[in-house]
């Protein structure tokens, strides 16, 4: 195999730095486009709606030593909880000592990515109006999953404000309003605590219930805690991390809220420190699931009738690729049938770096990938030959069995897909 590629790298994030930095570490010819003005995807904070969906007061849910890169180790006096600021400087300072930039043109569209008759990927963009296509023998997908909104959808009209998470900004929009937080999520708890401290009344709607994790146990963060535990059976993980968390801040029905279904790892669980505690406070007020909309007021399933100015719906994203053709390959709905979340079982010049969701960060298992990606370009890594069967395996035999959403598409268990991943780098 000729060691010498062409890669076009889609994004200038968290997963598609790593991406660039390990491609070129193989001797890959490599061009990265990003439609933003500066390293760090979402984590780049604006005032303006964007790509961004960090907010003025977001830090990072997972721990600092589970979230940095294996060969670019955080600053020592981060906390352990870096904000959006911090993490941004992180990943500029990573591109800036790999000698990144160079090789990154910001402010890009990628329009249209399609495979020719010699298999190579034509990619077209567009920068300032002016469109151009080039040719790669490689494509690296790293565009992110959590950039394109969801909306729910409940019958009637509301004649308030709709917003969506990604586009909340500063807090001091919400002074003095009626807010309604829909979800039981990360952004959700998160929006529901800082719109809390300035709102005239803030409540949060669950249709379902939600474990919620705090920060920290026994001094420690929480992510690290789960990792000594990792090594039980994971009936019995999932058990005693239930158990624990119970232990150590009751049930949900003691916040009024709804008991989660099952035990731990149903769903992806929530990293919140304080909901709990403004809820206490009487800051922020528990909901039933939406029924209905009329005008300005929210109906409930509980019957209950309330008035709000804003509902911000905290209900994910779709994942989105929106340079191929949807017949081509669309996994906005149903599963994502992808070996090690990365290989496609058909196409083998094409690679997704961190379209997986785990329960942790994201990037450190983006470098893995990207080890895997740029060691098969340059000849010293060969894909299993049944890759179609292994893809298929990845969405049937899940790490955690959890509930039908899609949200959970795409969840993998941080410590069991690290292993694999290692454990695919050491296979010749």
């Amino acid at each position: 195999m000729n060691s010498k590629k062409r890669v076009c790298v889609i994004g200038a994030g968290p997963s598609g730095i790593t991406a660039a930095k390990n491609l070129l570490d193989e001797g890959m010819e490599i061009v990265v486009y990003d439609y933003g003005k500066e390293v760090g995807g979402n984590w780049v904070f604006s005032d303006s709606i964007s790509h961004s969906s960090v907010f003025e007061t977001t830090h990072i849910i997972s721990s600092k030593a589970l979230s940095q890169y294996e060969d670019f180790s955080m600053p020592k006096d981060y906390p352990d909880y870096p904000s959006h600021k911090q993490l941004a400087e992180y990943f500029q300072h990573y591109a800036k000592h790999f000698k990144l930039y160079e090789h990154i043109q910001f402010n890009t569209l990628v329009e249209k990515c399609e495979l020719n008759s010699s298999n190579k990927w034509e990619v077209t963009t567009s920068c300032e109006g002016v469109k151009k296509k080039e040719t790669f023998d490689a494509l690296a997908v790293c565009n992110g999953h959590h950039w394109r909104p969801r909306y729910p959808e409940y019958s009637g009209s509301f004649t308030g404000k709709m917003m969506h998470s990604h586009d909340v900004k500063r807090f001091a929009d919400f002074t003095d309003k009626r807010v309604l937080v829909v979800g039981g999520g990360n952004s959700a708890c998160d929006v529901a605590v800082e719109s809390s401290r300035v709102s005239q009344q803030t409540d949060i709607s669950w249709r379902r219930g939600y474990w919620v994790i705090p920060k920290f146990f026994f001094g420690k963060p929480s992510d690290t805690v789960g990792g000594i535990l990792r090594f039980l059976p994971s009936v019995i993980w999932r058990k005693s991390t239930s158990l624990m968390i119970k232990i150590w801040q009751g049930k949900n029905s003691s916040y009024g809220l709804p008991e989660p279904e099952a035990d731990f790892g149903f769903h992806h669980p929530t990293v919140n420190s304080e909901l709990f505690y403004f809820i206490r406070h009487g800051k922020i007020k528990p909901r039933a699931d939406i029924d209905h909309y009329e005008g300005s007021k929210v109906v409930f399933k509980d019957g209950s009738k309330v008035e709000y100015d804003i509902i911000v719906a905290c209900t994910g994203y779709y994942i989105s690729h929106p340079f191929f053709d949807s017949k081509f390959i669309d996994y906005s709905k149903g599963e994502v049938p992808l070996y090690l979340r990365m290989l496609h079982p058909e196409i083998d010049n094409l690679y997704f770096i961190g379209l997986f969701q785990p329960l942790g960060c994201i990037w450190p298992g983006s470098e893995l990938q990207s080890r895997i990606m740029a060691r098969e370009l340059a000849g010293k890594w060969k894909r299993p030959e049944n890759i179609a069967e292994l893809s298929h395996r990845e969405v049937t035999k899940p790490d955690f069995n959890q509930i039908k959403t899609p949200r959970h598409t795409i969840t993998v268990n941080y410590h069991a897909f690290r292993k694999r991943l290692l454990k695919e780098l050491n296979r010749k």
